[in-house]
């Protein structure tokens, strides 16, 4: 069974937060998680790495787990391994994290129906499986055209009716 897509106004409102955690991030700066992380802080979002097998990227303290962030984030981007991704939902919830976003740009990405099913029923507002990079205003060109192709396949984010969040 295919896995819900996050409406619009999910989508939307992980990106109002400002305060967002990026799990999985590397430390290689030519990284896309690098790249992802640099682009959420050019743009003013304050933006913590967790990764637990490093204490510093492009110096910016980083955490071992979620919970571990003080003061506490208020959304978590995830940047892993569908099998991580199922611990890490795990931290969120007992960190008291309200929305998480499971990158996806090819393949599976961090997604993982175990960890979306878990978020759904702890009332987690999740995305499963988007590139933030498609909603950021002013993106690149390859962004706004793979956000374009995902708009001519149906395959793009919709409103829902009375703009509920899914």
């Amino acid at each position: 069974m295919p896995i819900q897509a996050a409406s619009l106004e999910t989508i939307e409102d992980f990106l109002a937060q400002k305060r967002i955690a990026l799990v999985g991030i590397s430390r290689d700066r030519k990284s896309f998680s690098a790249k992802v992380f640099e682009e959420l802080c050019r743009r003013g979002y304050d933006v913590i790495p967790v990764n637990p097998k490093t204490s510093e990227v492009q110096g910016r303290q980083c955490f071992a787990r979620v919970q571990d962030i003080r003061p506490p984030v208020e959304a978590v981007l995830l940047m892993t391994s569908p099998v991580v991704t199922n611990t890490v939902v795990e931290d969120c919830a007992r960190a008291g994290i309200r929305r998480v976003w499971m990158h996806r740009g090819a393949g599976n990405g961090s997604v993982s129906a175990q960890a979306v099913a878990f978020c759904r029923e702890r009332g987690i507002e999740v995305v499963p499986g988007q590139c933030p990079f498609m909603f950021l205003p002013e993106a690149a060109a390859v962004h706004r055209l793979h956000g374009f192709v995902r708009k001519m396949t149906g395959r793009y984010p919709r409103r829902t009716p009375g703009g509920a969040k899914h």
